[in-house]
């Protein structure tokens, strides 16, 4: 009756985890023929066996286990902790063995023929390449919950602001079009000035002219003010050559062609175009009539 009350004692070689002893899996091996030998004893030191030429390890810290095993022509670790299968290159086997041993790693040579997988058979064909290392499902869990804060604090941003941040993008492009529209304007104002510029210029200009300008009596000059006025001139001409020497005849009758147009210039100059236009047409017009006098 006491054995039967008789509380259970845990036992060393398995737990409610699903942890198994050394023991344990040792036995279990054997039934398929295969055999763990310590990595690091000095009797498998001595057989000096480089670790690519083996087929599987298993690897004990604690109370977690794992296996780096080659399937095809490659090596994997195939932790339990990670994401996915780890391809380790023949290279870096010994060196991440060495460095599991220093982390405080028990590794496990098993030896004997693995039975056949699928994964082994399709690795004997095609050889793979691994672009991204897999994380540890810690670093990934942690990684994604980063994220979801991340999300959720810009969601609870966007929710304050209620928008403006689009308004913000929206008041820059105004402020853009302003300044351009201000440049315009800018521009526009100082062709426009140039303009006033040179329009007063030329209403200075024109000003200047008329002042320069003798007033004569009348709007238009009568034909027999002009003529007196030329016969005027004619004589001062006359009078001012019969009192040169006789040595500058010579450059006076140089000055001829042009003295002979003088009259015309300065009477041009005391008229303005439209005045001398209505003069010259006045002009033709007692030629015209004298002359329709003198055959009647």
């Amino acid at each position: 009756m006491e054995s039967i009350f008789h509380e259970k004692q845990p036992s060393g070689n398995m737990d409610d985890s699903g942890f198994f002893s050394i023991q344990v899996i040792s036995n279990a091996l054997k039934v398929w023929g295969l055999e763990l030998i310590l990595f690091n004893s000095p009797e498998y030191q001595r057989l000096r066996i480089d670790p690519i030429n083996e087929r599987s390890f298993i690897c004990n810290y604690k109370e977690h286990w794992f296996t780096v095993r080659k399937l095809g022509k490659q090596w994997f670790n195939l932790n339990s902790l990670l994401t996915g299968p780890e391809l380790i290159s023949d290279t870096y086997l010994a060196l991440f063995l060495a460095q599991l041993q220093q982390e405080g790693y028990s590794i496990f040579v098993v030896k004997g023929d693995l039975p056949d997988c699928e994964a082994d058979q399709l690795l004997q064909m095609i050889r793979v390449q691994q672009m991204h290392r897999p994380k540890l499902i810690g670093e990934e869990l942690a990684q994604l919950k980063e994220q979801r804060v991340q999300k959720t604090d810009l969601e609870h941003v966007l929710e304050v602001n209620d928008g403006t941040g689009m308004l913000d993008e929206d008041e820059e492009e105004l402020q853009r079009a302003l300044a351009l529209s201000r440049q315009e304007i800018d521009m526009e104002d100082e062709e426009a000035d140039l303009r006033r510029a040179i329009q007063l210029s030329m209403q200075g200009t024109s000003r200047n002219r008329c002042q320069d300008i003798p007033q004569t009596s009348g709007s238009h000059p009568t034909s027999e003010e002009l003529r007196k006025r030329r016969e005027a001139y004619f004589e001062k001409q006359q009078q001012q050559q019969q009192q040169q020497p006789p040595g500058q005849l010579t450059h006076l009758c140089e000055k001829s062609s042009t003295s002979c147009e003088a009259p015309d210039r300065d009477l041009g100059d005391s008229m303005s175009e439209e005045d001398m236009l209505q003069a010259a047409v006045t002009m033709s017009l007692e030629t015209v009539r004298s002359k329709t006098e003198g055959k009647k």
